[in-house]
């Protein structure tokens, strides 16, 4: 073989081996980029909640989302820090009832259910962040200004992601407000019903304030045919009583809510299962002890 034909092979051959070290990278981590027409709905939304939903509001719309604008476009994509957006919560202070915060865990359907139900409860969605920034997508692009509308970073692909910094500051925020009797929502079908690395474990459990909330009400639910893995004296939700009372604390617990079941035999249309038929049945209620 020729010098020349050698050189040729080898070339061909060095250029599929890098094709095929990029192929076994893997794609990178993304999801779909900024939703389409961000500003008109964050804006359009502002106007509809302190028109018709809060009208005691006198915020700025606009400036609302100028200080969003600045904390995410003038900042690195995943270098969207938490303080990035204080301009941006400075400018819409809103202030809720006492007796009505309802807080969450992997009970998102549900949670809207009961709340729907019980139309006294406040959840983080029922706040003006909560209805101006519900189920968008954002991020800036890396090497031009403006939005990135063809495609964003993960959460965990990103160290400060804009999404997740703005529902972390939006859910301290909440939790410093509770006061007087508060619900807590968790899932009991599952392992971990109280993870520490969730929203509610990581940053609104360790915001309230025990000066300000009477009771922290847990309730446990789990799905009709089950799996049953945790309860109020079990799993990790005995870590999430532990935690109250060393904080100081008054708490209740209670499996099987029947408000909760007769939601989840509507739900899953389930009206034959026993307990759907049998809305009486005993349920565990557990309380701070009195010492």
């Amino acid at each position: 073989m020729s010098p020349k034909t050698s050189a040729h092979f080898a070339t061909i051959h060095f250029t599929a081996w890098c094709v095929m070290l990029q192929l076994s990278r893997g794609p990178v981590q993304t999801q779909p980029g900024t939703t389409p027409n961000i500003r008109h709905i964050v804006v359009g939304r502002c106007f509809t909640y302190t028109t018709l939903i809060n009208s005691s509001l006198s915020h700025d719309c606009e400036e609302i989302w100028r200080h969003f604008e600045e904390a995410v476009l003038h900042q690195p994509t995943c270098s969207v820090k938490v303080q990035h957006y204080d301009k941006m919560f400075d400018t819409m202070q809103e202030f809720w009832p006492c007796d009505r915060f309802l807080f969450w865990s992997k009970t998102r359907t549900l949670m809207h259910s009961y709340a729907a139900v019980f139309r006294h409860f406040w959840t983080l969605e029922n706040t003006l962040v909560g209805f101006m920034f519900n189920e968008l997508v954002w991020c800036g692009q890396e090497e031009e200004s403006g939005f990135d509308f063809n495609s964003c970073p993960e959460w965990s692909a990103c160290g400060d992601h804009p999404v997740f910094s703005l529902w972390r500051h939006a859910s301290q925020k909440f939790a410093e407000m509770a006061c007087g009797n508060i619900t807590v929502l968790l899932n009991g079908s599952i392992a971990d019903a109280f993870n520490r690395k969730s929203m509610f474990g990581s940053v609104e459990l360790d915001s309230l304030n025990p000066q300000r909330v009477d009771h922290v009400n847990i309730k446990v639910v789990t799905n009709l045919e089950g799996p049953y893995i945790e309860s109020c004296s079990r799993g990790s939700i005995t870590d999430l009583i532990q935690i109250l009372q060393s904080r100081g604390f008054r708490w209740t617990c209670t499996d099987s809510d029947q408000t909760l079941m007769a939601l989840l035999c509507l739900q899953n249309q389930q009206f034959s299962h026993q307990a759907c038929t049998n809305p009486l049945q005993p349920t565990t209620s557990l309380q701070t002890p009195i010492y």
